[in-house]
């Protein structure tokens, strides 16, 4: 018998303080929206790796997990993966085309130590 393909394992980024952000995000979300971001965050623990139109490298190891919401809005998880893991370090609605990853680059430094 087929054994089903293991999960790796999610981290959200956590703060100095001991908060996590993306969790609090989330939490923040309605309910469809939750489940809908759940739902594709699973589809790549599930499915690494995965391509587009789920995922989408940012470079420099970064990539984002796109949701299209049944709230008619776009979010985005961005997150790395190392040692086997999958580290969320943002999470957010879509307002504009651009995103930048610069500033989560600092993030995934300090994850992966």
């Amino acid at each position: 018998m087929l054994q089903p393909p293991a999960a790796m394992p999610v981290i959200f980024y956590r703060t100095v303080r001991g908060g996590e952000p993306v969790r609090d995000w989330l939490r923040g979300l309605p309910v469809d929206d939750r489940h809908r971001i759940g739902r594709d965050l699973a589809l790549v623990q599930y499915g690494w790796p995965v391509g587009m139109p789920l995922c989408r490298s940012l470079g420099g190891g970064l990539w984002e997990v796109r949701s299209n919401l049944p709230s008619r809005r776009i979010a985005r998880l961005l997150f790395f993966v190392h040692e086997g893991r999958i580290g969320v370090v943002n999470g957010f609605i879509k307002k504009t085309q651009r995103t930048r990853p610069k500033i989560w680059r600092s993030h995934v430094s300090e994850c992966r130590r």
